[in-house]
C-alpha cells in the first residue's frame, strides 16, 4: 500500500521507502499543476529526473508535459523467450561477440538506410520530418547509457532475450523541440509554472495534438527498432543453437496515453514507468548482474494501473564512476559473461542502481511476477 503525502494541491502516493529530496521536490510540482488529475503516483525506482521524476505517473485533465514524457520517447523493453533451455559458456560467448559485431552499439549507427514500412506513415511534422533521414540509419540500433541487450536464464526453464532501447536521436530531438515549444506558449499565455520544466501544451491547441502525435510515431519508431534488434539477435541465435522464439513482450515505459480512469479521459504521462493493467504482461529489469522479471499487471487504480520500469538508479553516472569500487563491482557479475573492465563502465555497475528485489517488494499491490529471469550474459550500449 502506497503511503502518502498530503500537504500539497493533490496528493501524492508514493510506493517507496525513501525518495531522494530532489525527486520528492520534483513530486510536490507535479502535485501543484493546476490539471494535474486525482493524485501523483510514484513508483519504487523513483529518482531526480528533468521536470519529473523517473519513476513517476501523472494523469493530465486536457494537457501533455514533453518532460513527462522524458527525451528518449518510446523507450522500453522487449523480451522474448527462446525454445533454447540451456546455453554453454562457448557459445554465449560467440553469441555475445555477434551481438557486438552485428548490432550498432553506443553511438554507432547503420551505414546505410534500414527499410521500415512505418517511414511512409511518418506524419508531416517538420520535426519529425527534419529528422527521418537520420532515423533512417538509427532504426535497430541500441544506443548508449542504460540501454543493453540480455541474455537470461527464466525460471520457466527457457533462455530468454532482453533489450532495453528506445527512440535514439529520433525521440530526443522530438522532445527538446516540442518542450521549447510548450515552454514559449506558456510564456506567451500567462500560465504560472512551478518548474520551467513542466511546461506543458493544451491538448486542444495545434501545438498540443502535434506533439501527441509526433510522440506517438516516436513510440512507433522506438517499438521497431527493438523488434529490428531482436530480429538480428534471434538470427545469431538460431545460426549457434537452432533456437527460435517462441513468444515476446514488446512494451513501453516513457509516453502518454489517453486512458479512463475514475470515470474521466486523462492523458496518463509514465516518466519510468510501466503500464500495469489486469493480467497485462509487463517487463521490470534489474541492473546489469541482478535478476530481472516478467509479470503481470494487478490493475491497481491507486497507481493508474502502473508499476515501476526497472530498479531505479541509486546513484548518477559520473557519482558511480568516482564512487564504486571497480573489483567490488565486478565481483557482483560473477558468473555473467560481461564488458565491466574500465572505471569509465562503472556508471552501469551494479552498484548504481536501487536493489531490484526491494523495489518489486514495494510493488506487490501493482505486480505479480510470473518469471524470474537470471542474467547470462549482458552487453551494455
Amino acid at each position: 500500500m502506497p503511503r502518502l503525502i498530503l500537504t500539497e494541491r493533490l496528493p501524492i502516493k508514493l510506493w517507496i521507502d525513501v525518495i531522494d529530496e530532489g525527486a520528492l521536490a520534483q513530486a510536490r510540482n507535479l502535485a501543484n499543476l493546476p490539471f494535474a488529475y486525482k493524485w501523483i503516483a510514484i513508483m519504487p525506482d523513483c529518482h531526480e529526473g528533468y521536470g519529473m521524476p523517473i519513476g513517476g505517473v501523472l494523469a493530465a485533465d486536457g494537457m501533455i508535459v514533453p518532460n513527462a514524457v522524458g527525451v528518449d520517447i518510446g523507450c522500453g523493453m522487449l523480451a522474448a523467450r527462446t525454445s533454447l533451455h540451456t546455453l554453454e559458456k562457448a557459445a554465449l560467448q560467440q553469441i555475445r561477440n555477434r551481438i557486438k559485431q552485428d548490432v550498432p552499439l553506443g553511438f554507432e549507427h547503420h551505414k546505410t538506410a534500414q527499410p521500415w514500412t512505418g517511414f511512409d506513415r511518418a506524419p508531416d511534422i517538420p520535426i519529425i520530418q527534419q529528422e527521418l533521414d537520420s532515423a533512417r540509419r538509427q532504426l535497430g540500433t541500441l544506443g548508449s547509457g542504460n540501454h543493453f541487450i540480455e541474455i537470461q536464464q527464466g525460471s520457466d526453464g527457457n533462455i530468454w532475450v532482453m533489450i532495453h532501447s528506445g527512440s535514439r536521436n529520433f525521440g530526443l530531438k522530438t522532445a527538446t523541440a516540442y518542450h521549447h515549444t510548450a515552454r514559449a506558449l506558456c510564456t506567451r499565455m500567462g500560465y504560472s509554472l512551478p518548474d520551467r520544466d513542466l511546461a506543458f501544451l493544451p491538448l486542444d491547441t495545434r501545438e498540443g495534438m502535434d506533439y501527441f502525435t509526433a510522440m506517438n510515431y516516436c513510440c512507433e519508431f522506438a517499438r521497431a527498432n527493438r523488434a529490428r534488434m531482436m530480429e538480428q539477435v534471434m538470427q545469431i541465435l538460431a545460426d549457434e543453437t537452432a533456437a527460435n522464439r517462441l513468444e515476446e513482450i514488446n512494451i513501453h515505459h516513457n509516453y502518454a496515453a489517453l486512458e479512463r480512469h475514475y470515470g474521466r479521459e486523462v492523458m496518463v504521462h509514465r516518466k519510468g514507468a510501466t503500464k500495469a493493467s489486469l493480467n497485462l504482461p509487463g517487463i521490470i529489469p534489474g541492473s546489469m548482474g541482478s535478476n530481472s522479471y516478467i509479470v503481470k499487471g494487478l490493475g491497481n487504480p491507486e497507481s493508474f494501473e502502473s508499476c515501476a520500469h526497472g530498479a531505479g538508479r541509486r546513484m548518477g553516472r559520473k557519482q558511480a564512476q568516482r564512487s564504486l569500487d571497480l573489483a567490488e563491482e565486478q565481483k557482483k557479475m560473477e558468473g555473467v559473461a560481461h564488458d565491466l573492465r574500465t572505471r569509465n563502465s562503472l556508471d552501469e555497475a551494479p552498484g548504481a542502481y536501487k536493489d531490484i528485489d526491494e523495489v518489486m517488494r514495494l510493488q506487490q499491490d501493482l505486480v505479480s511476477i510470473t518469471v524470474t529471469l537470471t542474467p547470462l550474459g549482458s552487453i551494455k550500449g
